[in-house]
């Protein structure tokens, strides 16, 4: 998982060995010697993370960090302290002022690695809702208010034996969450499992022996409605391979053995924080959306939207776009009526819109033209996104009522660069998508970009 890291360190050789270190995993990296540095570069460069020492002159790590939470244009990006001081209060001093972990000098490369990981895969659903909702926003509908920083009144699932449950509740309820306390994994399964259920956190406490605890957090990640759930491990220690494949499932945040209630109350408001975030703009997304911006025959959203949304993606970085034309729809309108033809669009955009990741925008273009804007798909990735839309529609008729339609699709894919316009890309598409057509229909053609004519996919 590539992504943009700012290292911010006063020491050139501490900058330059962090920076070593991320080339070779290919993150893109950026350097600040001063917090005052940090912040300009972080406003101008919009990194996907920001590594923070801690031990700076002038403006050290935690004031440069409330300055970037403070910031709006910076206040969604993560930040990770670097530092030599192993002080808990300290600790808990800068998850106060907002860092999202501390990572101990000398800074060790799985840990580093495994963090870093866990914190892109949160941050890019929370892009991918950000910028559709400030599409929303350019569209003229106003956002609903953002989430109280307060957690109480929130539900906590605490997985613990007794004891350690209790002091874990103990924490919790000194910030007014409401835990539910279970001792083990087949009682942890049966509450997630009840339908009325709706937990804010999981709190799992590793034993030390077995990997069950790991195997649940797994079945979280893994399950609709509880793949957004954060989930904060307890640990040893010596259990640190565990945390480690912990953070490979999906889990969130950690907290060692002897925990210190301050550190783990600071963790676990993070993280409560952090998904009530998410369900607001996902609660605003949804609501200005179907306010503004959806198709009214198909339910997907419509070129207006897209369009918006397509430009501020651009502005971002490389986007693939897809043009998807139903072919031979005049014959489908005649042969089954427009009734049936209304069935055939609605069945088309439902499968398209089943085969797409969350982050990915499909929109009706006009017509039975679609159009499908791919959130950080690599080239590769995007051809096979495309294939297997293809083949999506390709596979089984569409029942029509009386009769079933056979439908195919052509598809005209863009791989466009960042700062090229809109319109560029869609034309990009469109050029690719005639080449399709012009080739028999039913198939994909691939543009590399605006600038260069299409070129067979083989």
């Amino acid at each position: 998982m590539s992504a943009r890291v700012l290292v911010v360190d006063d020491v050139p050789v501490n900058r330059r060995l962090l920076e070593a270190k991320l080339a070779a995993e290919f993150y893109e990296v950026a350097m600040a010697a001063s917090g005052a540095e940090a912040l300009a570069m972080a406003s101008k460069w919009s990194p996907d993370v920001i590594l923070l020492d801690v031990m700076m002159p002038e403006m050290d790590g935690f004031d440069t960090c409330r300055a970037l939470k403070d910031q709006p244009v910076t206040a969604h990006i993560p930040v990770v302290m670097v530092t030599a001081l192993i002080d808990r209060s300290e600790r808990v001093r800068g998850l106060e002022a907002g860092a999202d972990d501390f990572l101990s000098k000398p800074v060790d490369d799985a840990t580093l690695f495994a963090r870093l990981r866990s914190l892109l895969r949160t941050k890019q659903v929370q892009d991918a809702w950000r910028l559709r909702a400030e599409t929303a926003r350019q569209l003229g509908v106003e956002p609903l208010p953002g989430p109280q920083a307060v957690v109480a009144g929130s539900t906590v699932l605490v997985l613990a034996d007794a004891a350690e449950a209790a002091e874990i509740g103990a924490c919790l309820r000194a910030d007014g969450a409401v835990p539910t306390l279970l001792s083990t994994v087949e009682e942890a399964t049966a509450a997630l499992a009840v339908p009325s259920a709706r937990f804010d956190l999981a709190i799992l406490a590793l034993p030390a022996v077995g990997t069950e605890h790991l195997r649940l957090a797994s079945r979280l990640k893994a399950q609709q409605a509880t793949r957004d759930l954060p989930v904060l491990l307890v640990a040893d220690p010596a259990q640190r391979e565990l945390v480690l494949r912990g953070f490979e499932i999906g889990a969130s945040d950690y907290v060692l053995r002897p925990t210190d209630g301050n550190e783990l109350r600071a963790r676990a408001r993070n993280q409560i924080r952090r998904r009530r975030y998410e369900e607001r703009l996902r609660t605003d997304l949804d609501r200005s959306l179907e306010l503004a911006v959806s198709d009214p025959l198909t339910g997907l959203r419509n070129r207006r939207f897209v369009q918006h949304h397509l430009e501020a993606a651009l502005r971002a970085g490389d986007v693939s776009v897809m043009m998807i034309d139903v072919d031979r729809f005049k014959a489908i309108n005649d042969g089954h009526g427009h009734a049936g033809g209304d069935i055939v669009l609605r069945e088309v955009a439902e499968r398209l819109r089943s085969q797409l990741r969350a982050a990915d925008v499909v929109a009706r273009y006009g017509g039975e033209e679609f159009l499908v804007v791919l959130a950080d798909a690599p080239p590769e990735e995007a051809v096979a996104i495309a294939e297997r839309l293809r083949v999506a529609l390709e596979k089984t008729p569409i029942p029509t009522g009386q009769s079933e339609a056979s439908v195919t699709v052509s598809i005209g894919l863009a791989i466009t660069p960042v700062g090229v316009s809109a319109s560029e890309a869609v034309a990009a598409a469109d050029t690719a998508l005639y080449r399709a057509k012009a080739l028999g229909r039913n198939r994909v053609e691939v543009a590399q970009s605006p600038q260069h004519p299409p070129q067979r996919l083989g």
